[in-house]
């Protein structure tokens, strides 16, 4: 009945004692959830050496050779001067290349090259991170649920939208 009422100062002590434990288990599990992800990228770094988001990359430039700009950004839900960002730090590690294309030469076409191939055998998946792939293994309901809530919540924090665009690695 509580999650009905107005305000937190319409709230019972009782109430507000409880709200505060379940808080309390709620950040506990953020926690949980960003050190899982934080570990997992520590890993990949102290494996081979790259950020995770670089790894990631790398695999979506592996299973789509040729891909552009655009579509790199696309695929990681990245802004696309991130994705250029990450492939320019690539590309100076000798681990992919890039090509000009089209008539207006702007477009750019991004390959794997051998070192950056040998650098995705060398590491722990997956790719993309631990979040996505739980997250990916969630039903439905749950998703919608979850995204519901979690809008919510991000509506009491007020971030900053572009904040959505940045890999966690990279956070």
């Amino acid at each position: 009945m509580s999650q009905y009422l107005s305000s937190p100062l319409d709230r019972t002590d009782e109430e507000r004692d409880e709200n505060e434990v379940v808080a309390a288990r709620v950040l506990r599990q953020f926690r949980q959830i960003f050190n899982a992800v934080k570990t997992h990228f520590q890993q990949v770094e102290k494996k081979v050496g790259l950020g995770g988001a670089q790894v990631w990359a790398l695999s979506v430039i592996r299973d789509t050779p040729d891909i552009g700009m655009g579509s790199l950004a696309r695929k990681m839900n990245i802004h696309q001067s991130t994705a250029s960002n990450l492939v320019k730090a690539l590309v100076e590690r000798g681990l992919v290349v890039t090509a000009k294309r089209g008539v207006d030469r702007r477009a750019v076409m991004i390959r794997l090259l051998p070192a950056g191939g040998r650098i995705l055998k060398r590491s722990p998946g997956p790719f993309a991170g631990v979040l996505p792939q739980a997250l990916a293994s969630l039903d439905s309901k749950t998703l919608k649920r979850m995204e519901a809530d979690l809008k919510k919540l991000i509506n009491e924090l007020h971030p900053d939208a572009r904040a959505s665009n940045i890999p966690l690695a990279e956070l």
